[in-house]
């Protein structure tokens, strides 16, 4: 992380500079939690052969502890470059943290219980859990809405390490909200009557034929797909500015700030657009491992573009180094 702002001008106060220890406590002890989760529940997956919708019974929460230790430890450095509001961020990462652990409480209470966490209204219990973690869902949005708008008025001395968070945050609550329209009633739901209201799936019922380790569906569309996709921006973004500053001393035109710049800005335009192609083939019930016509001539153009896109930036003259 360190390397992400390498500038000529002073880094800001609060940094990847400094040390880690400027990184939000909360959000890093919550992913600690996390990590021992993880453990456990791999552990589980060995000596527990229950089956839950079609999924090992621990294999959702091992799933929500990996991705909470990636996304909380990229909220907790991400609040460390914060030179102003300190408190406020100070206070929404905190939030972040309880309402994702309230949120993991309940998902492995429920895989210990052998019972769904989400969409389950079989019981007044089962629906009040559901109804539980459906508002730290909210909540949590909001508190990541909240670091968001504080990120993107930061100044940041590298400017493609700033865009490649600004873009990987965004995306980040892009790809959270689907998680709001898997909350929708399936056809043949209804509220107050089915023991199960929401999906994951789009045009066949959850539980189907899976990907191995996804268990997304291999029959029907699956709104997981985008909800990962967006959410992973908040690393993979700024991991290609790290990668760039890396490869700069053995490839000369990625020394230049402005060439970092331009592939950043060309990667967050192709990964929103990847983004929305994976949505809309989701919507459309259409599975990933299947992808109709329209889906890859989409992809080819998205490919086409981005490679254009890149020997564009890379063949642009770099603007000459004062004194040169």
């Amino acid at each position: 992380m360190p390397a992400l702002l390498t500038s000529s001008r002073p880094a800001p106060s609060g940094s990847p500079a400094q040390s880690w220890r400027s990184w939000h406590r909360p959000l890093v002890l919550f992913s600690a939690v996390m990590a021992v989760t993880a453990v456990l529940c791999a552990v589980g997956l060995v000596v527990d052969d229950r089956v839950l919708v079609g999924a090992p019974v621990w294999a959702k929460p091992l799933k929500f502890s990996v991705s909470f230790v990636a996304y909380s430890l990229s909220l907790a450095w991400m609040l460390s470059l914060l030179p102003r509001g300190r408190r406020l961020a100070w206070w929404a990462g905190t939030v972040v943290a309880l309402a994702s652990l309230v949120e993991m409480l309940i998902i492995t209470g429920q895989a210990a219980r052998g019972r769904r966490s989400h969409f389950n209204q079989a019981t007044p219990f089962d629906s009040a859990l559901f109804q539980a973690m459906a508002v730290t869902v909210v909540i949590l949005w909001a508190a990541t809405l909240v670091i968001a708008v504080l990120l993107l008025r930061t100044r940041i001395a590298d400017r493609a390490s700033a865009w490649a968070i600004r873009s990987g945050i965004v995306l980040a609550l892009a790809g959270a909200a689907v998680g709001f329209l898997m909350t929708r009633p399936a056809p043949g739901q209804r509220r107050g009557v089915s023991k199960v209201i929401g999906a994951h799936s789009v045009g066949v019922p959850d539980g189907g034929p899976s990907m191995p380790l996804t268990g997304w569906s291999t029959t029907g569309g699956d709104l997981r797909i985008p909800h990962f996709v967006g959410m992973h921006a908040l690393q993979l973004l700024p991991a290609l500015v790290m990668a760039l500053t890396v490869l700069a001393p053995r490839f000369t035109r990625l020394a230049h700030d402005r060439v970092r710049l331009r592939l950043v800005l060309l990667a967050s335009a192709t990964y929103a657009a990847v983004f929305a192609l994976v949505l809309w083939q989701a919507l459309r019930g259409r599975p990933l491992v299947h992808p109709d016509a329209t889906t890859l001539g989409a992809a080819g153009l998205i490919l086409l573009a981005a490679v254009v896109g890149t020997y564009g930036s890379l063949r642009t003259a770099a603007p000459r180094e004062p004194g040169a």
